[in-house]
């Protein structure tokens, strides 16, 4: 019988825990819609009628977030399965079919906006034919027409709460508050029943008295886009007529609480120059930025709580021919999406935005709407004037990892000099503690025993209870907390020297900041930073 033996080092191996996987982000380059699982090319011919897509929402819930709601210039509503394997290119015209789960003519013009809400059964469409319309996904049911409006409906947005509650942006410069609690004003002709507005804003956006745009045309007072605030109080509008972004207090509807500055470009002569307009506006998840597309070509990134102080970064490489091309921010907010006139999808790092964004090519015509999957970081949609609708993802999409095994953690250990372990736990015995930066980094490097549950001292000894509790100061509080995880993996040492990474006096003082965010008591919503009551 063979006897196997195995050293000590391989024993301590056998009994090491499995590496820690740290995620990193994929890369968006790597991205492909050449038609597979969960990617491909969607064709827009509801009833053999080519058309372009004006607008692509995917649902909001975990459960249905892969299924994609398309609308389209000929008032066609498609509802998408993305989890199935969807047709390249030169299948597209006949395989498209497969991945439509649903379809309805919604309205007898085109549908420039949808927007899901009530957990995904009811879907609203904002039309040309200055109408909106509550439809149940279901049934296809249209439950609810509003009406107001005097020209074509350009944006919608639902309470971040309260889904009967929704805001509305025309051509015709109004915006519209409507609630669906309300009593109906009528009924048409098909039974449906009308609702009328709660409430609205006339004139939000008009050019200043005497600029003009190109060709010489007066600036459209259209509002292009409207956005509730995570706030739930506050209403964020853009327009064509100029680039400034508004912020509207629900409740006092006569003057904006704040706004943005206009983006105006300079003469050579330093006159001020024609202000753009702006295409469309987006939130991160957190409510904390606001990132507007404007036709100069730009993205612009605001805080959301201090708008006017003007914008904190800019994204440039795209190009943007009309007000039908749109962006988006990803569902964690480190990247931004952006259709493009020149046939491209553009995306950019939040944190980068002097580096070159990442450039998708495919579609034959200007990317207008883009969507990000709010439950899948890999997956994107795009639409364009080529009729078509692309589904992106990444085909691979497994994260590269970093490994920090124990034996790394032992290494790291075993470099602390033996007289500065033995200095520091005879001073502990003896019921007072002296050490030295160096000495307590040192000691709150332990070393546990599988087999005994004790806690042991780079220099052998057992600790007590008592001694280990003396060896961690207050200020570090190295408890087992996620919290005090993430404060000891700020701590950075070399030799005998260590910093602790703390909070900037900026991050004290911004009413933005992650770090520290104000107290309840002294904050309750985003009115609170404007002054108003």
């Amino acid at each position: 019988m063979a006897c196997i033996s195995n050293s000590v080092f391989e024993s301590l191996k056998a009994r090491e825990i499995q590496p820690l996987r740290v995620r990193k982000r994929p890369y968006m380059g790597s991205m492909i819609s050449e038609g597979g699982d969960g990617h491909g090319i969607l064709m827009m011919e509801p009833n053999n009628i080519s058309t372009p897509a004006l607008a692509v929402s995917f649902a909001q819930t975990n459960g249905g977030s892969h299924v994609l709601a398309v609308s389209d210039e000929e008032g066609f509503v498609s509802l998408f399965n993305t989890q199935r394997r969807l047709p390249s290119y030169s299948s597209c015209q006949l395989d498209t079919e497969d991945a439509r789960t649903e379809l309805w003519r919604a309205h007898n013009n085109a549908i420039f906006d949808i927007c899901w809400i009530r957990d995904d059964t009811r879907i609203l469409t904002a039309s040309g034919d200055q109408t909106i319309r509550l439809w149940d996904v279901q049934t296809r049911e249209c439950l609810g027409v509003m009406k107001g409006h005097m020209g074509s409906v350009k944006s919608l947005c639902s309470h971040p709460l309260q889904s009967d509650i929704f805001v509305s942006g025309s051509r015709d410069g109004s915006i519209a508050f409507w609630d669906t609690r309300s009593d109906s004003a009528s009924c048409n002709r098909t039974n449906e029943e009308c609702f009328t507005t709660v409430g609205t804003i006339k004139d939000a956006h008009v050019a200043s008295q005497g600029r003009r745009m190109r060709r010489n045309k007066v600036a459209s007072k259209s509002i292009t886009a409207v956005l509730y605030h995570k706030d739930e109080r506050v209403v964020v509008s853009a327009g064509a007529a100029d680039s400034v972004v508004k912020f509207w207090d629900t409740r006092k509807l006569k003057a904006p609480i704040t706004q943005t500055p206009p983006q105006c470009q300079t003469s050579v002569e330093g006159k001020e120059g024609r202000v753009h307009g702006i295409a469309s506006l987006s939130l991160d998840s957190s409510g904390a930025f606001l990132i507007t597309s404007c036709m100069d070509n730009k993205i612009y990134l605001y805080s959301a709580f201090q708008p006017d102080k003007g914008h904190l970064k800019s994204f440039a490489g795209h190009v943007l021919g009309s007000f039908y091309v749109k962006a988006s921010f990803s569902p964690g907010g480190t990247h931004i999406l952006s259709g493009s006139s020149d046939e491209n999808v553009f995306i950019w790092q939040v944190d980068r935005p002097e580096a070159d964004p990442v450039m998708l090519k495919g579609h034959r015509g200007e990317v207008t709407a883009v969507d990000w999957c709010p439950t899948d970081f890999c997956k994107i949609a795009t639409c364009s004037d080529d009729y078509t609708v692309r589904v992106w993802s990444i085909k691979d999409c497994t994260f590269e990892s970093e490994h920090c095994t124990p034996s790394a953690v032992r290494r790291r250990i075993s470099a602390i000099p033996s007289s500065v372990s033995q200095r520091l736990f005879d001073s502990t015995d003896s019921g007072h503690l002296e050490t030295s930066p160096s000495d307590i980094l040192a000691c709150n490097t332990e070393v546990a025993s599988p087999d005994s549950g004790k806690a042991f001292s780079p220099s052998g000894k057992a600790l007590t209870p008592k001694a280990s509790k003396k060896l961690i100061p207050e200020t570090l509080s190295l408890e087992s907390t996620p919290h005090a995880s993430s404060v000891s993996k700020a701590i950075s040492h070399s030799g005998e020297n260590y910093s602790l990474i703390q909070k900037t006096p900026e991050s004290m003082k911004s009413p933005s900041s992650v770090l520290n965010p104000p107290s309840s008591s002294k904050r309750k919503t985003i009115l609170d930073y404007f002054g108003t009551s």
